[in-house]
């Protein structure tokens, strides 16, 4: 039976041990880890403000620099995105008068962001199966922890995943390549670990990223040896206590050739891609009267937010699904900074169960969501109102069987 949670304090910034402890006492039987923050912080004013301060001037050449962190040139901006505080056409232009060269690096990664989207409302939960090259993602996981080693590159890199709930995409690809590449375990499992720590973690990028380094998504899959950690962070091989033995010295042995899967005639043609895309104009059925927020879309611009700012909010933490990830207490703490936030602006009724049982007292208003729960809710509960999502390109008919055949699909360029 669903339950009606108090508000995290509404307190602009919370307090965060208040956060935490909230978390603890509301979500922890549900949390993995321990009870603490992430340095990044949830919410609306912190999304806007880490916007604000971005620079992307030196992208290009920065962006794949691990150490030091003051050479990073990584955004940052990944977990305001993910949670729909920042809509990628506001980072799209935000960036507009920067020096060519690193907008159109930095945009090509927003539009890796919206292809993994595209990828994922089209083909939903079949996106845990190899797509297009069948690599065993079923493999036996190891009994230990494989990054949590000796060796400081993979050591520290996960090390800064449980702490902070973020890694640089290099980092992130040196992980996943040691574990679905050098050591070919399953790389779901490895995905599901991901998926647990990031901040920014959702299935439409993180499960496209673990297939492209595995191969399943290109059929290359991608290599991690010692010449990579010593060209974007050397000082992690100098203070390497196996630097004389390097376990990763080498390039991984070749995977056998790989047999064409292509099972899915979904990667090739989507038959109706406005389902895929959802409403391209408001739907409405009756006058709603609440605001129904997902985790999707937390930002004040969400556009049903936006268009009701006298109706109350209703977010519902999913109890059987918060049991099944087992989420890492940072990332929960960004939410519940998040919703405090949205609950000092707006009335917020904040609920733990099942979202179609909360849902059954209400006629909400929402914004359409490009992820299986939302289709299943909604088959569920109809919405009284349903709001477009903010693509930066709407979904086509077309090819994903990549990035690239996606991004030259007809009617797909900018």
């Amino acid at each position: 039976m669903a339950v009606q949670l108090p508000n995290p304090r509404a307190v602009v910034p919370p307090e965060r041990g208040d956060i935490v402890g909230w978390v603890s006492s509301h979500l922890g039987d549900v949390a993995a880890g321990d009870p603490q923050a992430a340095p990044t912080r949830g919410g609306q004013t912190a999304a806007d403000a880490a916007l604000q301060a971005f620079d992307v001037s030196g992208y290009a050449r920065r962006r794949n620099n691990v150490l030091p962190e003051s050479r990073r040139g990584a955004s940052r901006l990944s977990a305001y995105i993910r949670h729909g505080l920042l809509p990628l056409p506001r980072v799209w232009a935000h960036v507009a008068d920067g020096p060519r060269d690193d907008v159109e690096k930095f945009r090509d990664e927003l539009l890796w962001q919206e292809y993994a989207r595209h990828l994922y409302a089209r083909l939903g939960t079949a996106t845990r199966r190899s797509l297009r090259f069948v690599v065993d993602e079923d493999a036996a996981r190891p009994e230990h922890n494989p990054w949590d080693v000796q060796a400081a590159c993979l050591q520290e890199s996960w090390r800064e995943l449980v702490d902070t709930g973020y890694l640089t995409n290099q980092a992130r690809m040196w992980l996943s390549s040691h574990w679905a590449v050098r050591h070919r375990w399953g790389w779901r499992d490895g995905e599901d670990l991901f998926f647990r720590h990031l901040l920014d973690g959702s299935r439409a990028a993180n499960r496209a990223g673990w297939q492209w380094t595995s191969g399943a998504l290109t059929g290359k899959p991608y290599g991690f040896s010692r010449w990579q950690v010593k060209k974007r962070a050397p000082q992690l091989c100098e203070r390497c206590p196996l630097n004389t033995s390097c376990p990763i010295e080498d390039w991984p042995e070749d995977l056998p050739p790989e047999q064409r899967a292509m099972t899915d005639q979904r990667m090739r043609r989507d038959e109706d891609p406005e389902a895929t895309g959802g409403p391209s104009a408001v739907q409405r059925t009756n006058p709603p009267d609440s605001v129904w927020l997902t985790a999707e879309s937390l930002g004040s611009q969400d556009p049903a937010l936006s268009a009701h700012p006298e109706l109350p909010v209703v977010f519902v933490f999913d109890d059987a699904l918060l049991r099944r990830l087992r989420l890492a207490y940072p990332r929960l703490v960004f939410l519940a900074e998040t919703l405090a936030e949205i609950a000092e602006q707006r009335e917020l009724r904040l609920f733990r169960g099942d979202p179609a049982e909360v849902l059954a007292d209400y006629s909400p208003a929402t914004t359409f969501a490009p992820v299986p729960g939302w289709q299943r809710i909604t088959a569920q509960r109809p919405p009284a109102e349903i709001h477009p999502w903010p693509w930066l390109r709407r979904p086509h008919g077309g090819s994903v069987t990549s990035f690239t055949a996606w991004s030259k699909s007809r009617g797909n360029r900018r």
